[in-house]
């Protein structure tokens, strides 16, 4: 029997610089963004696994024993080092009456769901009788890291009414996290969700969603930045679709077509990501005001760059337009062809300016957020620590 409600949550993620340069063996750099997950989890003493994730209308349960009958029945063993089999899959979408092919995220994240709790309960015991709820303050399919955050959070508080994770909040405490350890076996289950939602992620985003931060990417090795500062950014959500694969296709023909133009642009988006680098790990030793000219220099540089990598927009020129008009210096961050821009805020940036520009963002048809990033990765909460919005939506269902 699980006894206590959890509270927990983690991050999106949005890349600094390096977004394509990456695809091509140079150093990318991703930042956790204070946007983040939250998953309630509440005993249930019903015999029965709920979990409801009102941001994609998911509400499902099953009862335990034909979890456990389920689990008995896999030939294959779960592994956290392996990847999930077509044949678990598939064994799971005809358990959940998934269609074959359905990619819907309601689809993808139930099936994330059901693999997890059944891999983690055949390797630690069984998942408990509980109630699980997801709400997300990130926008879906954006980009922005939501499915690794949910399985971030999902890894979390299954590990935890498993007992293979302590439970670190202490009476009195306001947030907690969990050691580096255990954070280890948090980011390899959450690895294995995103796997079962994309195939075959490169594994950044569930690292940003569980150590939070920064961190360096580089040809498949992903190295945490020592100590960085929490930077205000607005986030800005131009609403234009676009297809990831086109894109990096289309930049990857442009380095074929013209590889001693397109060679030296890759090189300097690389010397970005290291600029940077040197930069965020120098700020909070000496926080001088010096460091954020250079910050702006270099998200200027590289949306120049990338948008003759050939992955600008319209919608990208205009969000650099409106903000270059409030004197901000924004870049797009992902894939671009749309999607979503950043704009970095100084800390003396005066709040009208901010209201301003968010104001002109919005009238073009764009979604804009104000907040952080550099945010702390996963992290277990009491309710008195949560704002209302969060706790409305966490405790009103």
């Amino acid at each position: 029997m699980w006894e206590r409600s959890l509270l927990l949550s983690a991050p999106g993620k949005v890349i600094l610089h390096g977004e394509h340069a990456v695809v091509h063996g140079k150093v990318a750099l991703a930042v956790a963004l204070d946007l983040r997950t939250f998953l309630r989890l509440r005993p249930c003493g019903e015999g029965r696994v709920r979990v409801r994730l009102p941001g994609v209308g998911v509400v499902r349960s099953w009862e335990t024993p034909r979890l456990q009958a389920l689990r008995r029945g896999f030939a294959a063993d779960f592994d956290e080092s392996k990847s999930p089999s077509i044949e678990q899959l598939d064994t799971l979408k005809e358990f959940a009456g998934i269609a074959a092919g359905a990619s819907a995220p309601e689809s993808l994240a139930t099936l994330a769901f059901l693999y997890m709790c059944l891999a983690i309960s055949a390797k630690y015991g069984d998942v408990p009788s509980v109630d699980i709820l997801v709400w997300s303050e990130l926008p879906t399919g954006a980009g922005l890291g939501s499915s690794a955050a949910y399985a971030v959070c999902l890894a979390a508080a299954l590990l935890t009414v498993c007992g293979a994770i302590s439970c670190p909040l202490k009476e009195g405490e306001s947030t907690a996290r969990w050691t580096e350890e255990e954070l280890t076996l948090i980011n390899s289950w959450a690895f294995q969700g995103e796997r079962v939602i994309h195939g075959n992620p490169s594994g950044v985003d569930n690292a940003v969603g569980t150590w939070g931060g920064a961190l360096r990417y580089q040809s498949g090795k992903i190295t945490p930045l020592k100590r960085v500062p929490m930077l205000k950014i607005l986030l800005t959500n131009t609403k234009v679709p676009r297809s990831t694969k086109v894109l990096v296709a289309g930049a990857k023909q442009k380095i074929l077509k013209f590889p001693a133009i397109m060679n030296p642009v890759l090189d300097s988006i690389d010397a970005i990501s290291q600029e940077c680098q040197s930069v965020l790990e120098a700020m909070p030793e000496n926080p001088s005001p010096e460091y954020y000219p250079v910050l702006e220099e270099l998200f200027d540089i590289n949306q120049h760059h990338l948008n003759v990598i050939g992955a600008g927009h319209p919608s990208l020129d205009r969000l650099c337009r409106v903000t270059a008009s409030h004197g901000l210096h924004s870049k797009l961050t992902g894939a671009g062809g749309g999607g979503c821009g950043i704009t970095l805020l100084r800390p003396d940036t005066s709040p009208l300016t901010v209201e301003a520009a968010k104001r002109d963002l919005c009238a073009c048809g764009f979604e804009c957020w104000e907040t952080n990033i550099g945010a702390p990765g996963v992290t277990l909460h009491s309710s008195s620590s949560l704002n209302a919005k969060v706790l409305h939506a966490l405790l009103e269902s």
